[in-house]
């Protein structure tokens, strides 16, 4: 349930926004006053912030540069001051959204989930771009544990993927066969370090293309290495 800071001078407007928030089961609470309303949003995490442009103590552009200071919150202000100045000013300070009062609280409701629904789904590609490693038009997704070349699928070994990994989140960087064992096989592995100029035949076989240059490189005397 997303919980939402309504910061807001006119009790009853602020009371009517909360109601009708509720009613949409968000979690809510109100500050009449700019001051306790930027106490609210640093010191509680908030999925949204309602920040009225003109208030007591602080005003809402004073708060709203408060908050992006430490805090990424969302931001939709409200307003009944129309001006283009007044809007640019309000966005130039952080906030990600604005509507101007008198509005009907289908429009304000409409641009909350459309603000959270896009902060959900920037987090969600977040989360997934941490997950994929790219070298040139090979991608691994890591969770998942598929590679792929030019988007067709390769099926790779425990062994195998894990070795490609390592290789992949070193790019640029000469990995000896001592560390390539340690990290793939681990500290207490038994296998002699030429297992892995074994298993990198293993992977060229695989993903490498007949007549052009391998992607894993052998850097003689010293290991191998994506670049």
């Amino acid at each position: 349930m997303a919980r939402i800071l309504i910061i807001e001078d006119e009790k009853n407007m602020a009371r009517f926004v909360e109601l009708e928030l509720q009613h949409e089961n968000y979690q809510t609470r109100v500050e009449l006053d700019g001051r306790s309303g930027l106490d609210a949003a640093l010191s509680e995490e908030w999925d949204a912030i309602l920040l009225d442009l003109m208030l007591p103590e602080l005003n809402g552009i004073e708060v709203c540069r408060r908050v992006r200071q430490e805090k990424d919150t969302p931001i939709i202000m409200m307003t009944a001051r129309d001006s283009i100045i007044d809007r640019v000013s309000g966005l130039d300070h952080g906030a990600d959204d604005y509507i101007v009062k008198p509005f009907a609280i289908e429009e304000l409701l409409a641009r909350l989930r459309a603000l959270l629904r896009r902060i959900d789904l920037d987090e969600e590609k977040n989360v997934n771009s941490d997950q994929i490693i790219t070298y040139k038009d090979l991608e691994i997704q890591k969770d998942t544990r598929t590679v792929r070349r030019d988007g067709e699928v390769i099926e790779l070994t425990k062994r195998e993927f894990e070795l490609l990994k390592t290789l992949m989140e070193s790019q640029g960087t000469v990995l000896n066969r001592q560390i390539l064992l340690d990290k793939v096989w681990g500290e207490d592995g038994n296998e002699e370090t030429n297992v892995i100029d074994v298993y990198i035949k293993y992977i060229r076989n695989k993903i490498d293309r007949e007549g052009n240059p391998s992607y894993i490189q052998t850097v003689r005397g010293s290991g191998y290495v994506m670049k």
